[in-house]
C-alpha cells in the first residue's frame, strides 16, 4: 500500500427499493493521497447502487486497466464496468467491449462531464448511462466521513437517502445517456 493512504471502514446497511436489494455490508476503502474525498465516496456510492454478488473495488487509482468498481461471475470474467468521474471515451470504448454492462457516477457537473464523449467512439454507448447526483451532496457526504463510519443507505424511485454517522442527507440520482 502506497505511503500516504488512509483506510476508512463502512458499515453499511443498503436497502436498494428500486431494485429489490437488501444487504449489510462492511466495506473497506483506501483513500489513496492523490484521491479526493469527493472521489472516494462516489466509488462507495457507485459500489452500493450497483451492488450485485461479485462486486468488487479495484485497486483504484493503481488499477490502470481496470475500472474503480467491477463485477465477475462465478468464473472470473468480468461482466459489469463501473467508473467514476469523468473516464475518457477510450476507456468506456474498452470497458463496454469487454463487459456487458458499464455505468458511470460522476461527483461532476454532468453538463461538463457528458460533451467530452460527443463524436468520440465509444462501443455500445447508447446503452452507458452516466449517474450524477444533486450539486452539494458528495461533498456533503465527504465532510461527514471519518476514518471508521455507520451508512444507512436507501434508494426509492430514483431518490437517495443517506445517514452518514448521524447525518442525514437526501438526492435525486440523475441518469444522463451518454450515447
Amino acid at each position: 500500500m502506497a505511503i500516504g493512504v488512509v483506510m476508512h471502514t463502512f458499515d453499511v446497511q443498503l436497502a436498494d427499493l428500486d431494485r429489490g436489494v437488501y444487504e449489510d455490508l462492511t466495506l473497506r476503502l483506501a483513500q489513496h493521497p492523490s484521491e479526493t474525498a469527493e472521489f472516494m465516496v462516489t466509488r462507495l456510492l457507485a459500489y452500493c447502487l450497483e451492488y450485485t454478488e461479485g462486486i468488487a473495488f479495484s485497486e483504484g487509482v493503481a488499477a490502470t486497466n481496470e475500472p474503480a468498481v467491477l463485477v465477475r461471475d462465478a468464473t472470473g470474467r468480468q461482466t459489469a464496468w463501473i467508473e467514476v468521474g469523468s473516464p475518457d471515451a477510450e476507456r468506456l470504448h474498452y470497458g463496454s467491449k469487454l463487459t456487458g454492462h458499464v455505468a458511470i457516477y460522476t461527483h461532476r457537473d454532468p453538463a461538463r462531464v457528458v460533451p467530452q464523449w460527443s463524436g468520440k467512439k465509444i462501443h455500445d454507448a447508447e446503452n452507458i448511462v452516466l449517474h450524477s447526483f444533486d450539486p452539494g451532496f458528495v461533498q456533503s457526504v465527504a465532510e461527514a466521513v471519518e476514518r471508521r463510519n455507520t451508512v444507512t443507505l436507501s434508494v426509492t424511485e430514483g431518490q437517495l437517502y443517506l445517514d452518514v454517522n448521524g447525518v442525514n442527507l437526501t438526492s435525486g440520482v440523475r441518469a444522463h445517456p451518454v450515447g
